[in-house]
């Protein structure tokens, strides 16, 4: 396996040379930022009280105590590992906590450094010169390095010496050597060895193999206990540090474990799972590496190997972000879809990635490890000889529109897509909006003196602007339980469903409309969010004194600031701006200006008047929220149309665009409709 060769420049630098002023302040800026999530990192570790971080090596201070203590069994690392460890222990715990960390956070960047200067030829100026920062920074907040950074971990040191033994150890022998002591630390990543094997370094693999077992040895004869619980009674470190079914445990082995699978049924299908994996993998990462693309084919070995081992922690799948190396898709529009889910797997938790549904836990529960089998066995990333590599199928952009009003001055940097966006990238971007919303949303302040005293502000100013009308209109109501049960009906059943059926509707049709509409829904969803922070707001319903009846959710306990079950499921304070009547005016925008048929139109403009009516009966919003809520669509709309331009141009467009076209053969790199040739 060559190492990879050194960027000095290539076919794609002709088209950024003058823009070097402006990346060297991008770097500098993308490695300021990796240095501020470093020292955040840091400082979260630091924090750890000095008497719980000794606890978590467990390392008696004397060679003959036992690594693997039954009462507490936090230790995960190999004999080999303690014994490195133990002469540390002898430090003083605040030296000892600093260097740790320091230490593990600049083998993260060395990571970094190592893994950006290996990306295959050709590479663009931009990439060359921004890979490094972006990846240290991607590393720093990775679940896999928030773990890795904890006391006692060493999940990060093996990947640091693969990777030098791989790209900047030319010499066999030291290479296998670097590997070896990579495996002696975590043994999954001896699969190195048949890697270095099938790509030719033959020398190497057999020196890792020699180091391998013979670091193992001396671990046997120093610790020969230790040794025994670890390779014998807990097979390779299975249920060391924490249960085997645990959601830390990443690997096969692990799953199967948590779909209720037990006993030899369980075992025998492990080793025939973990049997198609190598097998597969490892034929896919020597043909990645014979291709040229080293670095993908290291962490596809390392996917392989975190997948496959008894016990594969979290804290070693630091693989999985090196994946991005690989290209996948011939459209330009889909290159991103791959980096991005790799991403969003690795830096957040699997409850934002998937709904809290009992169908999807094992999905929910197996993330992580699904993600780095897709690297493994089944993402097609494509072989430098493709057409596709430097030049991918361009992506359709409109033409440029002036403003209508002179005034209000456009941003054309927001390119008007019209091609149907990536199904898989659009649902996961969805999904994790809306739980970032609900987390923030949570976690606005929730002070019931400040909500209440907002609440008597808004109701004062409904009686100086003569509109309160919410008592009169809740009580009413209650004295008709026919149109009392339409309306809870409605409140409970249309805020989401209609919107998620626009949006789907307008993917479907309309694909240049989809991402305006889109777009200005996530905008004034944000510039709630900003509201509910800043004037946090008792709603009708809760406000004491005031004689209103909560027809949605039952009598409230209004002496106690709980009230029920829905205080548990998001702030009842964040009412200002109501988006339930926000996001039902958005949706009747949309259907009035772009329904075909009048009908439309009309339940289109109906949807808006009724919800207001129905926050307003069932006391869960005051007047004047809906006009909040108006406001915020209305920014969302206009902000859309300062960054992209007018909607009317891009429909012509979107509609020219869907019109039967001559077949044409294609050509990679075409010219886009704006006139501008796209390239990766």
């Amino acid at each position: 396996m060559a190492n990879a060769a050194e960027h000095r420049g290539g076919p794609g630098h002709a088209g950024v040379i003058g823009d070097g002023g402006r990346l060297g302040a991008a770097r500098l800026l993308l490695w300021a930022l990796a240095a501020v999530l470093a020292v955040r990192q840091a400082a979260v570790v630091l924090r750890v009280p000095p008497g719980q971080w000794l606890s978590a090596f467990h390392l008696p201070g004397a060679l003959p105590g036992s690594l693997y203590d039954s009462g507490s069994g936090q230790f995960t690392g190999t004999p080999f590992a303690g014994l490195v460890l133990k002469p540390f222990v002898g430090f003083a715990a605040p030296s000892l906590e600093v260097a740790w960390t320091c230490v593990t956070l600049l083998f993260v960047a060395a990571i970094g450094l190592v893994a950006a200067r290996a990306l295959p030829d050709p590479v663009p100026r931009r990439t060359a010169l921004l890979a490094a920062p972006v990846l240290v920074a991607l590393m720093m907040v990775s679940l896999p390095v928030r773990e890795a950074a904890s006391p006692g971990q060493t999940a990060v040191l093996p990947v640091l010496l693969v990777l030098l033994a791989v790209f900047r150890v030319p010499a066999e022998r030291p290479a296998g050597f670097l590997v070896g002591l990579a495996a002696a630390l975590q043994p999954g990543l001896l699969l190195f060895a048949p890697l270095l094997w099938l790509t030719g370094r033959r020398a190497g693999a057999r020196a890792a193999a020699v180091t391998f077992a013979g670091a193992t040895a001396l671990s046997w004869a120093s610790l020969p206990r230790d040794s025994w619980t670890y390779w014998v009674q807990d097979v390779a470190g299975t249920g060391l540090g924490g249960a085997p079914d645990s959601l830390a445990n990443q690997s096969l082995h692990g799953a199967l474990l948590r779909l209720g699978l037990s006993g030899p049924g369980e075992i025998v299908l492990y080793v025939a799972l973990a049997a198609a994996v190598v097998w597969t993998g490892m034929r896919r990462a020597a043909r990645y590496a014979r291709d040229g693309q080293v670095l993908l084919a290291a962490a596809i070995t390392g996917c392989v190997a975190v997948a496959v081992s008894p016990a594969g922690w979290r804290h070693q799948l630091l693989w999985v972000l090196l994946a991005v190396a690989g290209k996948v898709g011939k459209r330009a529009a889909d290159r991103t879809v791959w980096p991005v889910a790799v991403v969003l797997a690795m830096t957040l938790s699997a409850d934002v990635l998937l709904p809290n549904l009992a169908v999807l836990a094992p999905v929910r529960d197996n993330v992580l490890l699904l993600t780095a089998l897709a690297a493994a066995c089944a993402v097609p990333f494509l072989p430098r000889s493709s057409p596709y590599w430097r030049e991918p199928v361009p992506t359709a952009y409109g033409r440029p529109a002036a403003a209508r009003w002179s005034r209000v001055p456009l941003m054309p940097f927001w390119r008007r897509v019209l091609s149907r966006p990536n199904l898989l990238l659009e649902l996961l971007l969805i999904r994790v909006g809306y739980s970032l919303y609900s987390h923030i949303r949570a976690a606005a302040p929730t002070s019931r003196t400040l909500a209440e005293s907002n609440g008597r502000l808004i109701h004062g100013m409904e009686k100086a602007l003569g509109i309160d009308i919410e008592h009169a209109v809740n009580h009413a109501v209650v004295g008709a339980p026919p149109v009392k049960a339409f309306f809870n009906f409605y409140y409970t059943s249309f805020h989401f469903v209609v919107p998620l059926t626009i949006l789907a509707a307008l993917y479907w049709r309309r694909p240049g409309d989809y991402r305006w509409a889109r777009a200005s829904l996530g905008l004034a969803t944000v510039l709630a969010l900003v509201g509910f922070w800043l004037f946090p707001l008792a709603p009708p319903r809760l406000m004491p004194d005031l004689g209103f009846v909560d027809t949605v959710h039952g009598v409230q306990d209004l002496a106690h600031p709980q009230y029920g079950a829905m205080t548990a499921i998001s702030n009842q304070y964040a009412a200002m701006p109501s988006l339930h009547f926000g996001w039902s005016l958005w949706c009747g925008v949309v259907i009035v200006v772009l329904a075909p048929r009048t009908w439309q139109k009309l339940l289109g403009a109906l949807h808006p008047l009724i919800t207001v009516c129905a926050i307003v009966a069932t006391a869960n919003h005051w007047v004047l929220d809906a006009v909040g809520g108006a406001l915020v669509v209305t920014a969302g709309f206009g902000l859309v149309y300062v960054l992209s331009g007018p909607r009317g141009a891009l429909a012509r467009a979107d509609v020219s665009l869907s019109m039967p076209r001559p077949r044409t053969p294609e050509r990679v790199g075409s010219a886009s409709p704006s006139g501008e040739r796209t390239s990766a």
